[in-house]
């Protein structure tokens, strides 16, 4: 028997049966970059990392897509987009509510209070009409969007009362907790989410508030054991999005299937969500911490006019500044929450 001629038969045999079976990719004719948040933990992170498989999958490999949470800041990813240093990014809203009070209403104090009221005012008018303003304002397509899991309270000592807000420094991302902490007689202060373990370390801030899911990953408790829900900032949105001229340079057919990927995972990112909070509660108690809710009536108490009056008038100053009618759009979203 001829080894070495047997041996070749078998192997054509299985290269045929290799380039018969595997699916044809075409050659990659667009590479874009998206920018994204450090966000360990999260269903955000889950959603923009899968992305790229997504895409090249459903492009059948003609666009290719790289994520980086390193090429411009945190609170710069949507900017960036909007001036064409970045063809794509996963934004969040909260961190451009200063310059554009829509893009925060769910940081106004007691209006929105769980994720099911966020989908219940997304679904009923939010959703498209932000998609408007980033287009209108950022230059911006919106493919998908999607929620943070549930902002909780990481803190070296416990808060569970309007009073023990006095005196303490927490780390904040938006103005309008901002001047609700304030108001509570606590010091609000703006710092990335990478740099909350070492301040608190240092005893430069006292508490935090981010994420359950990404202070669960950076294992927060071991530095700050008191983990509360207030119901402060208590879902925070993020959208992924692509530059105008960017998507109006690819293709039909290729808009089509980025737009139906985009779309199985927006809905994949909300039918999972409560998957990522259990994981992300569960692994707090590994840690020797409980999730300590507010009682409603504390929540109502830390959102009394007395202190959320300063965080409405500084969100509807910013609202009429553009044109906005503040009043009018809170209204509404407590119309769709039937308040």
């Amino acid at each position: 028997m001829n080894t070495k001629s047997s041996l070749g038969r078998l192997l054509g045999a299985a290269a045929i049966s290799i380039f018969t079976v595997a699916p044809a990719m075409a050659e990659v004719e667009f590479e874009l970059t998206m920018g994204v948040i450090t966000s360990p933990g999260d269903v955000y992170t889950a959603m923009t990392q899968g992305l790229p498989e997504r895409i090249l999958s459903a492009t059948d490999g003609r666009v290719e897509v790289t994520v980086s949470d390193s090429l411009v800041a945190p609170n710069q990813v949507a900017g960036a987009v909007r001036d064409g240093r970045l063809p794509m990014s996963a934004a969040l809203h909260t961190y451009i509510s200063a310059e554009e009070p829509r893009m925060g209403i769910f940081n106004l104090p007691g209006l929105i209070n769980n994720i099911d009221e966020y989908v219940k005012v997304r679904e009923a008018f939010w959703r498209e009409d932000v998609k408007q303003i980033w287009g209108e304002r950022w230059n911006a397509e919106m493919l998908a969007d999607g929620a943070w899991c549930p902002t909780a309270l990481f803190s070296t000592t416990p808060i569970h009362s309007v009073e023990d807000f006095k005196g303490k420094r927490i780390r904040i991302h938006n103005p309008q907790t901002a001047e609700l902490l304030n108001a509570l007689g606590a010091l609000p202060v703006p710092m990335p989410t990478s740099e909350m373990v070492p301040a608190l370390e240092r005893g430069v801030i006292d508490g935090g508030l981010t994420s359950i899911c990404v202070g669960a990953a950076m294992e927060l408790p071991r530095v700050a054991p008191n983990v509360q829900d207030w119901a402060m900032s208590p879902v925070t949105g993020w959208v992924i999005l692509v530059n105008k001229d960017t998507w109006a340079e690819l293709p039909d057919d290729i808009k089509a299937q980025m737009t139906e990927a985009m779309a199985e995972l927006q809905e994949e990112a909300f039918s999972t969500y409560q998957t990522y909070v259990d994981t992300a509660v569960a692994k707090v108690q590994s840690l020797g911490s409980d999730l300590w809710v507010a009682p409603d009536d504390l929540k109502a108490a830390a959102a009394a006019e007395q202190y959320a009056g300063p965080a409405y008038a500084g969100w509807y100053e910013t609202a009429a500044g553009l044109g906005v009618d503040g009043e009018a759009y809170v209204a509404r979203v407590r119309e769709a929450l039937g308040k």
